[in-house]
């Protein structure tokens, strides 16, 4: 189960749950809650009552009497209440008054009249002037006949006179109950919907960040050049710089390691070369001609070993980098001319025919100086393995993808199918025609390095009975895009 999915699930059980339990609560206080306002109700209409039957206790409530009537109009009398979406049409009180000793002196039903109420708690407590109140069923298997009665003393001159009772019943308050629980329900059901929402975008948040410090971890696993992502997260973009300060470590260690390995390989012959002349040259009947011939492969050997060393700061330090540094927007034209400008004397030598087609205004984001020492290594590939009076041919143009691909083509030797897929590996290099020695081995694999810097690619293939073609893809320039943007 993927993390995003886990954090969704746990998020959504732990605000559904949480929900669901206090809505519960809520929904099982809701009838309690009702019958207490209901009730608070009935004593203040019981104790208004008490007041009025008091002004009436000496005129008797008999059928007739003005109480009498006054209660049957109010029992007769049509409603019209719209309470939220329920309307009320009839009037449900009850009303009894009685004694001091519990009989009934009045009641809302005439054949109540002369009963003994003085068992009834609402009735009892009253006349010993405590609070009174009942609720009883008047069918004790049918829970929705319950009435809910509350009491209060009717007073005269001469203390006491009895109790009045005002009685409501309990299934009147069921519609506002069940109303109250749609609406809790509903809005319950908005929250849990609410908090889905909220869980599916914290689990895509969380998730994101973790994915986009994976993909970087990845990508730098696959060799690839990578700056650690910038989270949102102060804990996460600490791990992201962590992992980064890490990686740069571990890479550091075996970079050194694998470059001393083939830096003192790469070193062993022209230091040989140069120990064994040195040793010639200390003969003392060495003959002059001998003398400058070794004095001059002392020359050549450390000259060799300055390019190589020259060659290696260079290509350790585009390796090492993650991006661009000072991207500027470069005409291709211009600078393709410049470089073979700079190449002359070396065509000149062999007596080379060059030739050079490039789309005019062609332009490339790119950094100046790591594009000309990619662009020089390529040409002085070419003019290498091109023989005396042979074609070179330079193309820049825009590629059906929307790329810059600079293309160099030399007549020359075929490079072997065994070596085409080497040729950019550090050290490795093949014998010059002219002179079958080896160069460094370096100068392709700076070009490689240059071309992944620039989120670009090279490539070297055949072109069968002509020569040896090389491709250096560099993304187009992207127009209104600052100069100085990241790599």
């Amino acid at each position: 189960m993927r993390l995003g999915f886990r954090v969704f699930v746990a998020w959504f059980l732990l605000a559904g749950v949480g929900t669901l339990l206090f809505y519960h609560s809520i929904i099982n206080q809701l009838p309690s809650s009702m019958r207490q306002a209901s009730e608070e109700v009935l004593v203040d209409s019981s104790q208004l009552l008490a007041e009025l039957s008091a002004l009436h206790w000496d005129d008797g409530f008999a059928p007739g009497s003005a109480f009498s009537e006054a209660l049957a109009r109010y029992r007769q009398r049509p409603l019209n209440a719209m309470i939220w979406s329920r309307e009320k049409t009839r009037t449900e009180l009850v009303v009894y008054i009685t004694d001091t000793r519990g009989k009934v002196l009045f009641h809302t039903d005439p054949d109540l009249i002369g009963e003994d109420f003085s068992r009834w708690r609402d009735v009892a407590l009253t006349l010993r002037g405590a609070y009174g109140a009942r609720t009883t069923r008047t069918d004790p298997i049918d829970e929705t006949s319950s009435y809910m009665f509350v009491a209060a003393p009717v007073m005269g001159a001469e203390g006491l006179r009895g109790v009045l009772s005002v009685g409501q019943p309990t299934a009147s308050l069921q519609p506002f109950i069940t109303l109250a629980n749609a609406h809790f329900w509903q809005r319950g059901g908005l929250i849990l919907l609410a908090a889905l929402l909220l869980g599916g975008a914290m689990a895509y948040w969380l998730t994101h960040s973790i994915r986009r410090l994976v993909s970087y971890v990845e990508r730098v696993r696959h060799g690839e050049r990578a700056s650690p992502p910038v989270m949102g997260e102060p804990e996460l973009d600490r791990l992201a710089q962590a992992t980064g300060a890490m990686r740069e470590e571990i890479e550091g260690k075996a970079y050194v390691e694998n470059y001393v390995h083939t830096l003192t390989h790469e070193m062993k012959s022209p230091l040989s070369a140069i120990r064994g002349a040195a040793e010639l040259l200390q003969e003392a009947d060495l003959p002059e001609e001998a003398r400058q011939r070794f004095t001059q492969n002392i020359d050549a050997e450390s000259a060799r070993l300055q390019r190589l060393i020259d060659r290696l700061l260079s290509l350790a330090t585009v390796e090492k980098r993650q991006q661009l540094d000072s991207v500027e927007r470069i005409d291709l034209q211009t600078l393709l001319a410049q470089e073979l400008q700079a190449k002359q004397s070396l065509v000149s030598r062999k007596q080379l025919r060059v030739e050079m087609h490039v789309t005019p205004g062609l332009q490339v984001d790119a950094e100046r100086f790591l594009i000309e020492q990619a662009l020089s290594n390529l040409l002085d590939n070419a003019i290498d393995f091109t023989p005396p009076g042979g074609h070179i041919l330079v193309r820049a143009e825009l590629t059906d993808h929307a790329q810059v691909r600079v293309g160099i083509f030399n007549e020359g030797p075929l490079v072997p199918d065994y070596a085409i897929e080497r040729v950019f590996e550090r050290f490795y290099s093949l014998p010059r025609p002219d002179s079958q020695r080896k160069s460094t081995g370096l100068g392709l694999s700076l070009v490689q390095e240059v071309a992944h810097l620039h989120r670009g690619s090279v490539r070297l293939s055949n072109v069968p009975g002509q020569g040896v073609q090389v491709d250096l893809t560099l993304p187009q320039v992207q127009r209104g895009a600052a100069a100085g943007r990241r790599a």
